[in-house]
């Protein structure tokens, strides 16, 4: 082996070092104990106590629900209102664009801990600004937080403010790769700017929408702070409770390792299988 071949090795090897002790070896760590039944000392293997147990476990049908319709729902509204976002943050009749794509990103630099209580505070059945509004045009206030449904709404209406900003500043980096000679020539051919959105920015940017989904995808799947801060632990009654906040349940409340551990590679898995599969949809036809 060369020096110079050796001598990366060696800068390489304490990451490597720190990278095998505490990320790789948990792992393959983890998957081993998915396949044990922790719940008796010592452990023992059982594929049954774990994997047997998520084809019919209640909670776990009940989280994975919950998950996908988060991810069906509050991933598309999204990636639209990002996307619109970052067209008006690419347009040059915007004055202090700086300032505005500053206070789209900021909700993102927003700790979690604090955004969580100000969106219970404003969902509040009592002092809520959102109850205060909705009694000003006349209707009754809404106990959001003792209503499955409502809950789910004041979900995906706090994560789609966290990070719609976020995948916003993504998709105007998309849009400033965009050549300009793109869009005159479409001008000149007295093409509408409706029509140039259309057949000409939303194809050319649809890598960088895919690249955006595929993190939202994964982001949702191991959704854990809002339900755990915001409805208070996955609540009314698990009604909102995520695949993330069971994991969470199973592994530090229940201390049961091995079925989170299961929970922990089903989640990774499902975040694959449709993060491919998003992949193979926008795949551009040959």
């Amino acid at each position: 082996m060369p020096f110079r071949t050796r001598s990366a090795y060696a800068f390489l090897a304490p990451y490597l070092l720190v990278f095998a002790t505490f990320w790789l070896w948990p792992i393959i760590n983890s998957f081993l104990i998915s396949f044990q039944n922790t719940r008796i000392n010592p452990w023992k293997y059982s594929f049954q106590a774990n994997w047997g147990r998520l084809f019919y476990d209640p909670a776990f049908y009940n989280a994975l629900y919950n998950t996908l319709i988060i991810l069906v729902i509050q991933v598309p509204i999204m990636i639209a209102l990002a996307t619109v976002m970052a067209v008006l943050l690419n347009s040059p009749l915007l004055k202090a664009r700086p300032l505005f794509r500053f206070a789209f990103f900021a909700p993102v630099v927003v700790g979690e801990v604090a955004y969580a209580a100000v969106f219970r505070l404003m969902f509040s059945l009592d002092f809520g600004i959102i109850n205060k509004m909705i009694s000003a045009i006349g209707f009754s206030p809404v106990s959001w937080f003792d209503n499955a449904n409502a809950a789910m709404a004041v979900l995906i209406i706090a994560v789609t403010w966290r990070w719609a900003g976020y995948n916003a500043i993504i998709l105007l980096a998309g849009l400033q790769s965009i050549p300009e000679d793109v869009y005159e020539a479409a001008t000149l051919d007295r093409v509408s700017k409706t029509q140039q959105f259309f057949h000409i920015t939303l194809p050319l940017l649809k890598p960088i929408i895919l690249f955006c989904v595929v993190l939202s995808v994964i982001g949702t799947m191991q959704l854990f702070t809002e339900p755990y801060l915001i409805t208070y632990r996955g609540g009314p009654g698990g009604g909102t409770e995520t695949l993330g906040l069971l994991l969470y349940r199973q592994g530090f409340t229940s201390l049961n390792f091995g079925y989170a551990s299961a929970i922990a590679y089903t989640i990774a898995a499902l975040a694959v299988v449709i993060s491919l599969l998003n992949l193979w949809v926008g795949r551009d036809p040959k």
